[in-house]
């Protein structure tokens, strides 16, 4: 009893210390800006679109006694199975139900997120705006003729934060769960992302898969007196079956896919950084313009200070963009699903056949360091100064003129594959790349 009570006081820490934390980076929330117009704005996602469809008629989805919606909303939003990542760490919306014996199921594809628990009242879902970033839905779990998903902007409340580069975005965040799946506060947490090394990922995940002699933070439970930083405590490493870990009836799968969850990874953080950017230029060029008008000029051309905001946020997403500063590892990985395959099929090939979705696996996540979000509605929505200033600077990296260290890293076999590949496969790029 006394274990629990001290569980459930840590878990109140921890949920109190990421609540300060969003809390302490309200000063910054940039989609209450009359600009950005989050809160009153409609949303253009897959998510409002599937709605759409089903008010209209075109559609109706399915409902079963397992699952609810879930299978059907996969199938319509096209997000394969196989995408699933299991979280037991009682991090989120629905934590009274979620445990190492009941993981949450996270789904996704390029645009959209969906989270369900075993027993839950609501399907969550996330989807991507071109303009406004993440948006937050509910579908509940029951049976009706036209279900809604509704808007749920409560969800800001953990999904804009300095984790988020606080605008509305997505999260993968590894803590030091105890037998509850409470995170224990004093062993302290990481947001992931593709720079994270491996020994710091997955707490508070089921993770299956092989990674050689790497060592990571999944499949395990921690208590007080746990060191997450010796490596003969991180023990759930190269599992390949979950089996005795929870009874997964119910499940679509009993699997939680390493490569998956890698991809998460990268791609939650890939979509806060095309946010990022968008809010920064869409607020730098109206308070460039409202100020020139205050002065009663009249000019063509942006301030010096519009045009460095607009650059430093550009060079956060270029660097996400091109992976610089990424984990490596020294054995190779792989999962235990067809996700891989499922993932690197949807890419578009030049005539050598390279994709930027490619896997590499062996050293590194992707086999060519350029994000395939490059392709994504919400990159190509970026004002045209922001992605002018990306495109400059991602062809001053291709070609070698950029000398910063982050980026000369790069091999010259890579940024010359990235640039063969992107001329074939992106028709908007700027006459220069040609």
């Amino acid at each position: 009893m006394k274990r629990h009570i001290l569980s459930l006081s840590l878990a109140v820490g921890f949920l109190a210390a990421v609540a300060q934390f969003a809390t302490a980076s309200r000063q910054d929330q940039l989609q209450d800006d009359p600009v950005i117009g989050y809160r009153s704005a409609g949303s253009n996602d897959a998510v409002a679109e599937l709605q759409r469809r089903i008010s209209g008629g075109e559609l109706k989805l399915e409902f079963n006694d397992r699952t609810g919606y879930l299978e059907s909303v996969l199938k319509q939003l096209n997000i394969p199975v196989s995408s699933q990542g299991l979280v037991f760490s009682k991090t989120s919306f629905q934590l009274h139900r979620i445990s190492p014996a009941n993981p949450r199921s996270i789904y996704f594809n390029d645009q959209v997120y969906v989270g369900w628990v075993r027993g839950g009242e609501m399907l969550e879902l996330a989807a991507v705006d071109p303009n406004l970033g993440g948006v937050f839905y509910m579908l509940e779990q029951t049976r009706t003729g036209k279900p809604r998903f509704i808007r749920n902007d409560e969800c800001l409340q953990c999904h804009v934060s300095g984790a988020t580069r606080n605008v509305p975005g997505f999260v993968v965040r590894s803590v030091y769960p105890d037998e509850r799946g409470y995170p224990i506060a004093p062993l302290g947490s990481h947001i992931t992302s593709y720079a994270s090394p491996l020994k710091q990922r997955w707490g508070g995940w089921y993770v299956t898969g092989s990674h050689g002699q790497e060592r990571h933070a999944g499949n395990i439970l921690f208590d007080e007196l746990s060191n997450p930083e010796k490596p003969e405590q991180l023990t759930g490493s190269n599992l390949t079956s979950l089996a005795g870990k929870f009874d997964a009836t119910g499940y679509l799968s009993k699997e939680s896919d390493i490569v998956a969850l890698m991809v998460l990874e990268h791609q939650t953080q890939m979509h806060n950084q095309i946010t990022r950017l968008n809010y920064e230029t869409r607020l730098a060029l109206h308070n460039d313009k409202v100020m020139s008008e205050a002065l009663g000029q009249s000019k063509t051309e942006m301030s010096e200070s519009t045009r460095r905001r607009i650059e430093n946020a550009a060079e956060n997403l270029l660097r996400h963009l091109l992976f610089a500063g990424e984990a490596r590892w020294g054995s190779p990985i792989s999962g235990t699903t067809g996700f891989a395959g499922e993932f690197s099929s949807a890419g578009a090939r030049d005539k050598r056949g390279r994709s930027l979705r490619d896997l590499d696996l062996k050293t590194r996540l992707f086999r060519y360091p350029c994000s395939y979000l490059i392709y994504s509605e919400a990159f190509d929505a970026l004002p045209q100064p922001a992605l002018d200033q990306v495109y400059r600077r991602l062809w001053q990296v291709l070609t070698g003129e950029a000398k910063e260290k982050e980026f000369a890293a790069l091999p010259d076999e890579d940024k010359k594959a990235v640039l063969e590949i992107l001329r074939e496969t992106k028709p908007s790029l700027p006459p220069y790349f040609r």
